[in-house]
C-alpha cells in the first residue's frame, strides 16, 4: 500500500462503543428571557450528530421557526425527501455494514442525542407517565445533521472519520460525538484526527468522555482540540421506594411507576445467597432453577448484563419485582431505566443492609413503592459514578475532562414505544451515560456560536472552561459517587454555566497551528505530526513546548523538586476599559506566583501575557496523596475567570 500514489497512512481498524425535560431549566436556559432569548435559541447554528442515525417523523425533528438552512449548507439527505426540513437539514449513512439505506435510528441512541442538542419545543412530553413537561433541546432553533455511524455492534474508525470529513465539507459549525474509544495517541484515533481537521474550519467540536469510571485514568476523546465531557445529574428523581418487613425504607429510582402495584409485602429473595455469581447479577438463564415466582428478586449491578436485561431475566422466571442494588464502585450513583417490571435500582449502602435483612430473617419480605418525579434535589449536580475520569493517558499535561454536564436519566425523544407504554404519544425515554452530556454541550456551544459568530472553537471553549460552577444547589462542593468532594479528575472546571459561558470577560484563544508545538513536544515523529495538521512539517523547525505551556484554560502540572513556570495569553471579550487582578487558592503544598498580579485592558480583543510559576513547599500534597488541586482566578468587578489547576507530585 505504501507504494502507490496518494497513500497517506494505515492502521488497524478499531470498533469503538457508543456512550450511552428538565435540563434547560436546571442548566439557566427559560424561554424568551436572558441567553436563550439573547442567543436566539442558536438560530442558523449547524450541529452534525455522529451517532446511530434518526427517527426523523418525531415531533422533536418540527421545523416549526426555523429558518431554511444558510447558504453554505452543502449537504445531502438520504431519508425520503418528506423527512427532512428545516430542522432536518441533512442526513447521510456512513455504516459500511448498511451503507445502502437510509440513516434511520435502530438503537434510539442517535434521536435521544440529536433531540437532546437541538430538538424543537415539544410540549406535553413524558417518559411512562413521569418527568412530564416541554422537552426541548438546548438548542431548539439550531439545524441538525444527521451521519449514521453506528449500528448495534459498535461504530467503525474508517466510518466515523469519513463522516467527520463529510460533516466539515458539508459545512457543519458544531459536531457532536457520542462515542468514542479508550486512551490512543492522538495520530492513531479517528476521532482526534477528524476533529483537527474540523477545527481548522472554524468548527467546534464536542465528544463524551466515556462510560468506564469511576476509575482514574478512564477517559476517551482526550485531545485538547477536543471539548471532552463528563455526566452529572439534574435536580430531578423519578423515585421507587424498596420497603422492607422490618419497617426499613431505602430510596431507590425507576422509570416504570405502575399504578397498580400491590403495597403489600411479597417474599424476598437474593438471587446470589446460593453462592451462583451468574444468579446474583440476575445473567440470562441464570434463575430458571431458583424459585422466585411471585417473588421480589434482588439482583446486583454489573456483570456485563444491562441493568434492564436483568429485570427481564427475573421476570421471564416468574418473579413480582427487582431491587437492583449497586457494587461498591458505584456506591451512591442510582439511574433512572425504563425497568420491565416493577422494580427499584438503589446504593451499594442500601444492598448492603437489604442483604444483611435477608440472612438475618427466616421468612424475609419486601415491596416497592412507587412516587413518581420530585424535583429540586439539593445535591444535584453529582458527578455519576460511569463518568469516565482523568487524568489523561496520552497527554496528562492536559486537564482532562474539560467539562460536567446533564448526563443522568435525561428525557429525550425516541424512535419506539417503550414496554408498559399503553398511550399512543410521541415517545420520550430517560437514559443516562456521557452520551446524554455530550449533546447537551454542543448544543450549548450552538447558543455561544450564534451569539459570538467570531469566536474560534478554542475561544467557545475557554469560555465554558471558566465559568463553570463547583457548587450545587445547596452551595456546597459538588460531589460523586461516594458523596465526598468530587475531584478535578471527576469534575474538570466543574458544571456547565451556560448564561456565563456567553460572557466570560477573558478568553485562552488557540489557533490551529498553536497545536504544532505542542504535539512535537509530546515526541511525536514529523509524519505523525503531519498526519494530525494535514501538512508534512519537520518539527526540527518548530519551536516544541512542554504540554502544559499550551495556551489552555487549565493548568496540569507535573512537579518535581525545582519549580516549573508557563505563560499564559488571556484576549479582553469584556468591557474594553477591565481592569482584572489575580486570585489564587494554590493547591495544598505548591506555592503558585503569578506576574504580573493585575491586568489592565483598555480596548476589546486586546491580549496580555502572565507568567505563572509553580514549586514545591512539602515532599507531596495533603497526606503524602501524588495529586494536588487548586485555582487561578482573574477577578474584575464583573467578571471571575477561573482556570483549574492539577500537580502531580513527581
Amino acid at each position: 500500500m505504501e507504494e502507490k500514489d496518494g497513500f497517506v497512512s494505515a492502521r488497524p481498524q478499531r470498533i469503538v462503543p457508543l456512550h450511552t425535560t428538565h435540563s434547560p431549566g436546571f442548566l439557566g436556559l427559560h424561554q424568551e428571557l436572558g441567553f436563550w432569548k439573547g442567543s436566539n435559541y442558536g438560530k442558523g447554528v449547524i450541529i452534525g450528530v455522529l451517532d446511530t442515525g434518526l427517527f426523523p417523523d418525531h415531533p422533536s425533528f418540527s421545523d416549526e421557526g426555523l429558518p431554511p438552512p444558510p447558504a453554505k449548507w452543502k449537504g445531502k439527505c438520504d431519508f425520503n425527501w418528506t423527512s427532512c426540513n428545516n430542522k432536518i437539514i441533512g442526513a447521510r449513512n456512513f455504516d459500511s455494514g448498511a451503507e445502502a439505506v437510509p440513516p434511520i435510528d435502530e438503537e434510539g441512541h442517535g434521536t435521544h442525542t440529536a433531540s437532546t442538542a437541538a430538538g424543537n419545543f415539544v410540549p406535553n412530553a413524558d417518559a411512562l407517565g413521569n418527568a412530564n413537561g416541554t422537552a426541548v433541546g438546548m438548542a431548539p432553533l439550531a439545524h441538525l445533521a444527521i451521519y449514521k455511524v453506528c449500528s448495534e455492534f459498535g461504530c467503525a474508525d474508517t466510518d466515523i472519520l469519513a463522516a467527520l470529513d463529510t460533516a466539515i465539507e458539508d459545512g457543519v459549525d458544531v459536531l457532536s460525538l457520542s462515542l468514542g474509544g479508550g486512551s490512543a495517541p492522538f495520530f492513531a484515533d479517528s476521532i482526534a484526527l477528524g476533529a483537527f481537521s474540523a477545527i481548522q474550519k472554524g468548527i467546534f467540536v464536542s465528544c463524551s468522555a466515556g462510560n468506564s469510571g469511576p476509575l482514574n485514568g478512564s477517559l476517551s476523546n482526550e485531545a485538547p482540540w477536543i471539548l471532552t465531557v463528563g455526566a452529572s445529574t439534574i435536580d430531578r428523581k423519578i423515585m421507587a421506594t424498596a420497603t422492607l418487613g422490618n419497617g426499613e425504607e431505602f430510596d431507590g429510582e425507576s422509570l416504570f411507576q405502575p399504578s397498580d402495584f400491590p403495597s403489600t409485602l411479597l417474599p424476598l429473595v437474593y438471587a446470589g445467597a446460593n453462592g451462583n455469581a451468574s444468579s446474583a447479577i440476575c445473567a440470562p438463564e441464570s434463575l430458571k432453577d431458583v424459585d422466585v415466582a411471585g417473588k421480589v428478586v434482588v439482583c446486583d449491578r454489573g456483570g456485563g448484563i444491562g441493568r434492564i436485561a436483568k429485570g427481564q431475566e427475573v421476570k421471564d422466571a416468574g418473579g413480582a419485582a427487582m431491587i437492583l442494588t449497586n457494587d461498591e464502585l458505584n456506591g451512591f450513583s442510582t439511574l433512572v431505566d425504563a425497568h420491565v417490571l416493577p422494580a427499584t435500582h438503589v446504593s451499594y449502602a442500601a444492598g448492603l443492609k437489604i442483604k444483611s435483612y435477608i440472612k438475618s430473617e427466616s421468612a424475609p419480605t419486601a415491596t416497592i413503592v412507587f412516587k413518581g418525579t420530585i424535583i429540586g434535589v439539593p445535591t444535584a449536580p453529582e458527578v455519576t459514578s460511569f463518568s469516565s475520569r482523568g487524568p489523561s493517558l496520552e497527554s496528562p499535561g492536559i486537564l482532562k475532562p474539560d467539562i460536567i454536564g446533564p448526563g443522568v436519566s435525561i428525557l429525550a425523544a425516541w424512535p419506539f414505544p417503550l414496554e408498559n407504554d399503553t398511550t399512543s404519544k410521541p415517545t420520550f425515554n430517560v437514559i443516562s451515560g456521557t452520551s446524554m452530556s455530550c449533546p447537551h454541550l454542543s448544543g450549548i456551544a450552538a447558543l455561544i456560536k450564534s451569539a459570538h459568530p467570531d469566536w474560534s472553537p478554542a475561544a467557545i471553549k475557554s469560555a465554558i472552561i471558566t465559568t463553570a460552577d463547583l457548587h450545587n444547589l445547596e452551595n456546597k462542593p459538588i460531589i460523586d459517587e461516594t458523596l465526598q468532594p468530587a475531584d478535578l479528575f471527576a469534575t474538570g472546571a466543574g458544571h456547565v454555566n451556560p448564561s456565563a459561558a456567553n460572557d466570560p470577560g477573558l478568553i485562552y484563544d488557540l489557533e490551529p497551528d498553536d497545536y504544532i508545538p505542542y504535539l512535537c513536544g509530546l515526541g511525536y515523529t514529523d509524519e505523525e505530526v503531519g498526519l494530525i495538521v494535514n501538512r508534512t512539517l519537520k518539527c526540527s523547525e518548530e519551536s516544541s513546548i512542554p504540554e502544559a505551556q499550551l495556551n489552555y484554560p487549565s493548568f496540569s502540572i507535573a512537579l518535581g523538586p525545582s519549580s516549573r513556570t508557563y505563560s499564559r495569553t488571556v484576549t479582553n471579550v469584556g468591557a474594553a476599559n477591565s481592569s482584572y487582578s489575580v486570585q489564587i487558592l494554590a493547591p495544598s503544598g505548591v506555592e503558585v506566583s503569578v506576574n504580573p498580579d493585575k491586568l489592565e485592558f483598555t480596548e476589546v480583543n486586546q491580549k496580555m501575557t502572565y507568567m505563572v510559576s509553580f514549586s514545591r513547599t512539602s515532599a507531596g500534597g495533603e497526606g503524602g496523596k501524588p495529586f494536588a488541586q487548586g485555582f487561578l482566578k482573574w477577578v474584575s468587578d464583573s467578571h471571575s475567570v477561573r482556570s483549574p489547576i492539577s500537580v502531580m507530585f513527581e
